[in-house]
Formats: C-alpha cells, sequence, structure tokens
C-alpha cells in the first residue's frame, strides 16, 4: 500500500494556548502527597495506552481491538473520579468554570456514543439481506440464484452508505479539541493536578473517538493527530500508539479499500468472490470451492454480528459511565447550593464537608 505523500502535521489539542502555563501560580507548589496522587494516575494512564498498543496493524480497527478502546476509555474517566475523591476536593471549592468546561465535554461524549449507537444498528440492519443471500445460496436454482445477488446488492448499498449522525461526530470532536483550553487555576494545587489530569483523559478519549469517526465516516479527514507535549511522563506511549494507528488508518484509506473496518471488510471480500459465480447461474459453480466459500462468508457474518454487539456494549458502557460521573457533579452543585442558601456565613471561613 502506497503512504500519504503529505503526512499530517500533529494538530495542538490547545489552539489558544498551553493552559498549563496558567495552572502553575505561585503559592500552589504541590504537595509530595498531591504528587503521588497525580502521579499514580499519570502511570496508570501510559500503561493504559500501551496497553491499546497493538501487536500487529492488523489488530488495528478490529472490533475486538476497537472494544479494548472502549474499556480502556471507561477505566480511565472512572480513575478521575477516584482521583477527585483522592484529592479530597470537593465541588464546593471547584471554580464555575470548571464545572461548565465538565459539563459541557461530558454532554459532548453522550453525544458522540449515540452517534456509535446509532452506526452499531444501521450496520446491524444489514444482517437482514446478508442471511437471505446465504439462504439461497444453499440451493441449486438459478432464480434463488438470482434472488441471491439482488440480496448482496442490497447488502453492498447498505453499509456502504452513510450515517448522518456519524458526520457530525467530526464537528462535535473538533468542539472538544477547541473548548480544552482550560480555564486557568488560582493558588489551588489540588485545582492544578485535577486540571492536567484531565487533559490526560481528554487526550485519550478525543484520539479514541476520532479514529471512531474515521472508521465509521469512510474518511481519514477526521483522523486527528494530537500534539501532546513530553513534559507528562504518559506522551511517550501515546505517541507511540498515535502514530502507528493513525498511519495505519491513512494506508488503508489511500488504498481505496471499500471499508477499513477488519470484520466488514472480511464479509465484502467473500462478497466479492461470491458475485461473479452466482451472477453466471447454477452451471459455473465448481462443487468443491463454491460450498466453501459460502460458508466462509457465512462465518465472517456471524463474527461481524458478534463484534459488532461486544462493541455496542462497550459504548454503553462508556456512556452510563460519563453519565453517572455528570449526574453525580449536577447533584453535588444542587446540595452545593442548598448549603450556600441555609448557610450564608460559610464564605467566612466555614467549610461544609460532605
Amino acid at each position: 500500500m502506497s503512504r500519504p505523500q503529505n503526512p499530517h502535521p500533529p494538530r495542538s489539542l490547545f489552539p489558544f494556548g498551553n493552559p498549563f502555563r496558567m495552572i502553575s501560580p505561585k503559592g500552589s507548589r504541590m504537595s509530595p502527597q498531591l504528587h503521588a496522587i497525580l502521579q499514580a494516575f499519570e502511570v496508570t494512564l501510559a500503561e493504559r495506552l500501551r496497553k491499546l498498543m497493538p501487536k500487529s496493524k492488523d489488530e488495528i480497527l478490529s472490533l475486538p481491538w476497537m472494544t479494548l478502546a472502549m474499556k480502556s476509555l471507561c477505566e480511565t474517566h472512572n480513575d478521575i473520579q477516584t482521583l477527585i475523591t483522592d484529592l479530597e476536593l470537593p465541588v464546593s471549592e471547584w471554580d464555575d468554570k470548571w464545572i461548565d468546561v465538565y459539563l459541557d465535554t461530558s454532554v459532548k461524549l453522550l453525544d458522540i456514543c449515540n452517534a456509535y449507537s446509532s452506526e452499531f444498528s444501521r450496520l446491524n440492519q444489514g444482517n437482514l439481506p446478508l442471511k437471505c443471500a446465504l439462504h439461497n445460496l444453499d440451493s441449486a436454482s438459478s432464480k434463488l440464484f438470482i434472488r441471491a445477488c439482488s440480496f448482496l446488492d442490497e447488502w453492498r448499498q447498505h453499509v456502504n452508505s452513510r450515517n448522518p449522525r456519524i458526520e457530525k461526530c467530526s464537528t462535535i470532536l473538533n468542539n472538544l479539541v477547541g473548548s480544552l483550553d482550560l480555564p486557568k487555576v488560582k493558588n489551588s494545587a489540588k485545582g492544578k493536578v485535577l486540571m492536567q489530569a484531565l487533559y490526560g483523559v481528554m487526550v485519550e478519549t478525543v484520539f479514541v473517538c476520532s479514529v471512531f469517526a474515521a472508521a465509521f465516516s469512510g474518511s481519514s479527514k477526521k483522523l486527528l493527530d494530537l500534539n501532546v507535549a513530553d513534559m507528562y511522563s504518559w506522551a511517550p506511549a501515546f505517541k507511540s500508539l498515535q502514530n502507528l494507528v493513525n498511519e495505519e488508518i491513512r494506508e488503508r484509506f489511500s488504498s481505496g479499500k471499500f471499508t477499513v473496518l477488519n470484520e466488514l471488510g472480511a464479509v465484502d471480500a467473500f462478497v466479492k468472490e461470491l458475485y461473479p459465480t452466482i451472477q453466471g447461474g447454477v452451471d459455473t459453480i465448481e462443487t468443491e470451492s463454491f460450498p466453501k466459500t459460502v460458508e466462509e462468508l457465512g462465518r465472517a457474518a456471524e463474527k461481524l454480528s458478534q463484534g459488532l454487539e461486544l462493541l455496542a456494549k462497550g459504548v454503553d458502557g462508556f456512556f452510563q459511565t460519563v453519565l453517572t460521573s455528570r449526574d453525580a457533579l449536577l447533584s453535588s452543585v444542587r446540595l452545593d447550593k442548598t448549603v450556600n442558601d441555609v448557610v450564608p456565613s460559610r464564605n467566612l471561613g466555614q467549610q461544609v464537608v460532605y
């Protein structure tokens, strides 16, 4: 496969400057305890990114690898909740801008999950014409072979169509990138830890979501190349992963493949192999090879169906993780507002412990 002639330069995750120049204000020196909390989070993130590194390029955009990527996102987002608890940073001490960023980001991620779920449903709808084609191919009737051709045509047209909700994912991801110029942290070492950890979470999230968007949209233009500074301990693992995955996806697109999804491509390859044979009618069928190819198509279709089902469960798990975190924050904000209304003297030095 030919490599792209004009490689895409890394895209800065923060087009308006690096916010981490602003989260190290004087008077917010990180204590050993806070440093240990942040280091533990980043070490885990680096290890998780290394686990996503495919053993071979053939694993890239396989449904098991994509399912693993979704599981990784769930774990990383759960880790940020654990970190917030470890920081003992109640929402009463959060800056309003931090809350706004968190809530805005979460609703965008929920929209992306919904778009992916709609794509799984759309792809699964292609199972019906495929099963009908396989059923007709079990016979030795020229009439049924003609019907099989029609069903295979229907399948290809269906899976080759575009989902408008997936097309919108690119806009959502671009908004996520543009909005990640995180707010300033003034005189808060805990706030610095939180913002730096959130940066790592969002780097992994935007990367994985952009890979999914590219795969489902059929366009390498949906890929994002994120430029991460070397100051983060997980940066080398992320850069290696991003470079390998994005390069392979662009190579596949440049070769003009029908799809870059492994299991979907396998089904299409068998469809292409069978199609000219069944167009020729019963007389063109070779006794040994034809039944074997039909059988392989059936296995490939089943593997695709099972893989999509597992990936759909993974995306639903991520959706629930984000939704639970969002609801927890909203509940804390409402509780904080209630306490403020009841205990107006809190701003004079009293602190409510939740």
